[in-house]
Order: structure tokens, then C-alpha cells, then sequence
């Protein structure tokens, strides 16, 4: 049985389709780590203890959600906290080829690691970060898609980086 399950991802910034991942994780399991992690190949505009304190904000009426980071392999990460699965959000069809893919080299890596698949609720679905962050620069509402402190930080930060 799989009682801890790592959510791995950039979360630059949280949106509320991450928020409704991690919520209805946290009704299946004992355990759900948000893990936050360094990808090379993005450029994020938070930086990871920026995010992960966002993400402890965002989650803190969740008992059983902790927050984290790290960098490198997600399979020894989960490994290395005793962790069962991988949690991926699907958000459409479209990200199903690239997930499976990535869930097949998790399972080449380490066979006892499984990788679970939740859909994102519809009115999420066609909600990532990069929308976010795109809709925020162009002064787009985004405001019932994130959470407020969310809203607020990106609107400073982007008012920021246009100075």
C-alpha cells in the first residue's frame, strides 16, 4: 500500500489547478509531499524558497501536506523520504505523451516507485504557470486562479522586472 506520495514540479508560481491536485491528494493518502524542484530548463521567476513558501501558505490547513525541494533525479528523492509514488496532474489529453514518457524512465530508474495520475478539475484545465505568468505580464486577470498572496507577489515581482 502507498501511504506517501511526492508531487513533484517547478510551481512558478502555484495555481489553484496545483492547489486542487494537492487537496484531493490529501483525501487519498496518509502523506503528500509538495516537492519543489530545480529544473535546468526553465528560468523561474521565484526563486525555490520563494515557492516553496508560497506553497506552505497555500497548504498549511492540510495536515498531512509538507512542503520541500530538492534537485536531481525525482526517483531518488522519493526514494530517499520513503516515499511510494509520484503524484502527476493531468490537465488534457496533450500532456498524457509527454507524462507517460517521463513515467516510463521513472519506472526504468526504479522499479518501486509508481507514478499516479490525478485530472485536474475542467475549469482548470487549461491553467499552467506559464499562462499565469504570461496573463500577470500583460496585466490579464488571474486573480481567481491563484491564491490572493499568490496574485499579490506576482503582480509585484512583474512590476518589478518592467523597472
Amino acid at each position: 500500500m502507498i501511504n506517501k506520495v511526492v508531487y513533484p514540479g517547478s510551481f512558478d508560481p502555484v495555481t489553484n489547478g496545483h492547489l486542487d491536485i494537492v487537496e484531493r491528494a490529501a483525501n487519498m493518502f496518509d502523506q503528500v509531499v509538495v516537492a519543489v524542484f530545480f529544473n535546468p530548463n526553465k528560468e523561474p521567476i521565484f526563486s525555490m524558497e520563494e515557492r516553496v513558501k508560497m506553497l506552505d501558505l497555500a497548504t498549511e490547513s492540510l495536515d498531512n501536506v509538507t512542503v520541500d525541494s530538492f534537485s536531481g533525479l525525482t526517483t531518488k528523492y522519493v526514494h530517499s523520504i520513503g516515499g511510494g509514488a509520484i503524484l502527476r496532474g493531468l490537465r488534457a489529453v496533450s500532456d498524457f505523451e509527454g507524462e507517460f514518457q517521463m513515467a516510463s524512465m521513472n519506472k526504468h530508474l526504479d522499479e518501486d516507485i509508481e507514478t499516479i495520475f490525478l485530472m485536474t478539475d475542467t475549469k482548470y484545465a487549461f491553467l499552467s504557470s506559464s499562462v499565469i505568468k504570461e496573463a500577470a505580464y500583460f496585466d490579464g486577470d488571474i486573480k481567481e486562479l491563484v491564491p490572493k498572496f499568490v496574485y499579490k507577489k506576482l503582480k509585484e515581482r512583474i512590476t518589478n522586472n518592467q523597472e
